[in-house]
């Protein structure tokens, strides 16, 4: 420092001051930034977790909060480009057009919607109904895809396209989900090369580099240690795991692969059973769900009133089956797992494959039965609309509601867990000396469980968000109070698990996960816009066959030198070897 103020003395005053304002800027970015830190939702919550419950625990609440980050702009996405624009319109504060269907193209049975909405003496039961599946005055809203029937808005000379729009947000949406999460795995991925190179070098690390310097405050210092202890709890069980497999004999391999394989089966079984039960759930529920019957209901108050929770049970059945499914399947596989003896950091990977395969497939098994039954053209059933129009009029809102059941239900299923187990057990085992409940003990914080169950939420968002526009900012709302749910729940009702996850590695492996949710959005999302005939009754893609055709319809209008541009961009010759790159 002396050397450098010596030689300061005999720089010219243009190099003097820029080297201030240099040294002046950097100052201010690095205050700029400390104070922006200030700002992070929940900073403060998730780094006292981190220090009680340790870095994996952390990690966990941390891809909460990105979830809902991603879930608030996709809704600024959706409601700025879809939404805003309907309301423009509704206000009269620009001039819109209706899509109208002519009636030379397209048969008069094809156009009838006739949502079945509250009209006279509603009684309450019928909101809370309405409210629980979508159904009713909610399937008249801008919640769902059926509502928006403008086909364009003008400002002043410039045509807003709404159907361009609807269809060019949901490519953006899933495009910014997909690079935002490559963005954050590739920060995980690196960590989890470094410790993966060389456990003593990790090891190394976290003793001679893992300390902050900057911190001064004696509670920071206390958490920075406590998540440092947890870490290296962890690398000590892995390294005495490890030495106890190196030391197997030939007859305790035998046994452990021969129970491996036979809890395998067990568990291919448990997942064969719980497709075939929400297949055809699935299929009884839209049978028995008719539009016709919910109408005669809600005209006749008595008939309402006594079948009032079994016309709700008949709607929610694919959901209860599905969440049953969510909640008893990670069960038994995290039973199952304690005997297969696996590193913890392999038995959290496992569970979680198993658990994604569950989850993510049972969507799928879920949407498939829709589509079966949309597309159903026994008895000529689909002619001349080109689906099932008879029992679904506007089948992109029939999707959208299954989709907001799924969600609403999952967020009720996590609040009740929390009320009524977690909270009477903790009681049980604090207030009663029992010796079988004190052995029960408390529930432990499964990180494997608590992923996939947001992991499934978001899934569910992404695939919905095209049949329901607004469904992100349920997502949004519902994963900022899951946060203090969990929050309250792991200090007061639950403990840490007894193997600690290691949180280099749970990141990455968790934002993998989320990306196989979003690979698997991808392909019901796109059947749907490219090979389902679009509803002729209701929604911005009634003039369209498919909701697709919008975008040649568009380059249409374009000069011929862009059209052929655009129309070899759009060639299988093209397309399919960048979709693969």
């Amino acid at each position: 420092r002396d050397s450098q103020q010596a030689d300061i003395k005999y720089l010219s005053k243009w190099k003097k001051w820029k080297k201030a304002s240099s040294k002046s800027l950097k100052k201010v970015l690095s205050e700029a930034k400390g104070l922006s830190s200030y700002l992070v939702l929940w900073r403060r919550d998730i780094h006292s977790i981190e220090g009680t419950f340790g870095t994996g625990i952390q990690s966990y609440f941390s891809f909460l909060r990105f979830l809902v980050l991603l879930n608030f702009i996709i809704f600024i996405l959706m409601f700025s480009f879809v939404t805003l624009p309907t309301i423009i319109s509704d206000y009269g504060i620009f001039n819109s057009t209706i899509g109208n269907i002519s009636p030379k193209s397209i048969e008069y049975n094809c156009t009838i919607y006739e949502p079945s909405g509250n009209k006279g003496l509603v009684y309450f039961y019928t909101y809370l109904q309405d409210l629980l599946s979508g159904t009713g005055f909610l399937e008249l809203t801008r919640l769902f895809y059926g509502y928006y029937a403008v086909d364009a808005v003008w400002i002043s000379v410039m045509r807003y396209n709404l159907p361009l729009a609807y269809l060019l947000t949901t490519f953006a949406y899933l495009a910014l989900s997909l690079l935002w999460i490559i963005k954050r795995s590739v920060e995980g991925f690196k960590q989890s090369l470094v410790h993966n190179a060389d456990p003593f070098q990790t090891y190394c690390n976290k003793v001679f580099a893992g300390w902050d310097f900057c911190i001064t405050d004696p509670n920071a210092a206390r958490l920075k240690h406590r998540s440092l202890r947890y870490e290296l709890q962890m690398d000590l069980e892995e390294e005495r795991l490890k030495q106890k497999i190196a030391d197997r004999t030939i007859k305790e391999k035998l046994r452990i692969y021969s129970l491996r394989i036979f809890i395998n089966i067990i568990v291919i079984a448990i997942l064969s059973g719980c497709f075939y039960s929400i297949y055809r759930v699935t299929v009884f529920s839209q049978e028995k769900s008719n539009v016709s019957i919910r109408n005669y209901i809600r005209t006749d108050p008595e008939l309402g009133n006594t079948n009032f929770l079994a016309n709700l049970l008949v709607q929610y059945l694919p959901s209860i089956v599905i969440t049953l499914a969510n909640f008893i399947g990670p069960q038994i596989f995290s039973f199952l797992i304690r005997f297969e003896d696996f590193l913890p950091a392999f038995e959290i990977t496992l569970t979680l494959v198993r658990c994604v395969f569950l989850r993510l497939a049972n969507i799928g098994v879920l949407l498939f039965s829709l589509w079966s039954q949309i597309s159903d053209c026994a008895a000529d059933k689909c002619e001349p609309c080109g689906y099932n129009y008879k029992l679904y009029p506007c089948w992109e809102s029939d999707v959208g509601q299954e989709m907001y059941k799924l969600m609403i239900f999952d967020f009720i299923i996590i609040l009740a867990v929390t009320l009524f187990v977690d909270f009477p057990r903790k009681l049980l085992v604090t207030h009663c000396s029992c010796k079988p409940l004190q052995w029960f003990g408390l529930p432990e914080f499964r990180i494997s469980d608590n992923v996939l169950e947001i992991i499934y939420g978001q899934t569910i968002c992404w695939i919905g968000t095209f049949f329901s526009p607004l469904l992100p900012a349920i997502a949004t709302v519902k994963y900022f109070i899951i946060f203090y749910i969990k929050k309250i729940s792991l200090i007061h009702t639950q403990k840490p698990a007894d193997k600690p996850i290691r949180a280099s590695s749970s990141k990455f492996f968790f934002l993998a996960v989320l990306l196989i949710g979003l690979l698997l959005a991808f392909i019901p999302v796109g059947v749907s816009i490219a090979s389902i005939p679009s509803s002729k009754a209701c929604g911005p893609f009634r003039n369209f066959n498919t909701s697709w055709e919008i975008v040649p319809d568009t380059i249409r209008g374009f000069p011929k030198g862009l059209q052929q541009v655009l129309f070899g961009m759009a060639s299988e010759a093209f397309a399919v070897p960048l979709f693969m790159v």
